[in-house]
C-alpha cells in the first residue's frame, strides 16, 4: 500500500513529486473511492450493474440518444448496448421512442423512475464522499479540490488511451 501523507524515510526519490510514485498513490486512493462509490450504489433499492449505471448516467447527461450514440459513449458494441437497453427498459428505467423525423431511428431516454434512480444513487454517493471529506482538515479539502481541478484540466490535453508500449 502506498501513502499520500508526504515524504517517507524509505522514499528513494527525495522530493515527493515523481509522477509514477504519485500515480501509484493516487491509484490506491481511487480504488478506495471506487469501493466507497460501490457501497453507496449497493445501498440503493435498485441494484444496477456498472454498465447499467453508466448507461443511465450517459442518458441523464444527454437529453436523448440513439443506440449507436449510447454504444459509442459507453465504448461498447451495438449488440451489447441493445441488450443493456432491453434490461433497462424491462426495469422501467429507460424508454424507446421513434424519432419524429427519422422513421428508422429510435430515441432512448430515461423514464421518471430512471431519473429517480440516478438521482438517488448520486445523492448516496455525495453523502458518502461528504463524510470522508468531513474527516479531513479544511486546508486538505481545498488542496484536494485544487489538485482535482488541475488533474481534470491536464487530462483534457493528454490522450486518454495509452498504448501497451506506453504502459511498459
Amino acid at each position: 500500500m502506498t501513502h499520500l501523507v508526504g515524504p517517507r524515510a524509505d522514499d528513494a526519490q527525495g522530493p515527493d513529486d515523481d509522477p509514477e510514485a504519485i500515480a501509484r498513490e493516487i491509484a490506491d486512493a481511487v480504488e478506495s473511492l471506487a469501493h466507497l462509490w460501490s457501497l453507496a450504489t449497493q445501498e440503493a433499492a435498485l441494484r444496477l450493474s456498472l454498465h447499467q449505471l453508466r448507461a443511465l448516467r450517459a442518458l441523464g447527461a444527454a437529453s436523448e440518444l440513439n443506440l449507436t450514440a449510447l454504444a459509442e459513449r459507453l465504448d461498447i458494441g451495438l449488440p451489447t448496448a441493445s441488450r443493456l437497453c432491453d434490461r433497462l427498459e424491462a426495469a422501467g428505467l429507460l424508454e424507446r421512442a421513434l424519432h419524429p423525423h427519422k422513421r428508422r431511428e429510435v430515441r432512448l431516454s430515461l423514464t421518471a423512475h430512471g431519473l429517480d434512480a440516478l438521482r438517488g444513487i448520486a445523492a448516496r454517493r455525495a453523502r458518502a464522499l461528504a463524510l470522508a471529506l468531513g474527516a479531513m482538515e479544511p486546508e486538505e479539502r481545498v488542496a484536494l479540490s485544487r489538485g482535482m481541478k488541475a488533474f481534470l484540466a491536464a487530462q483534457e490535453v493528454v490522450p486518454t488511451r495509452s498504448s501497451d508500449a506506453d504502459l511498459r
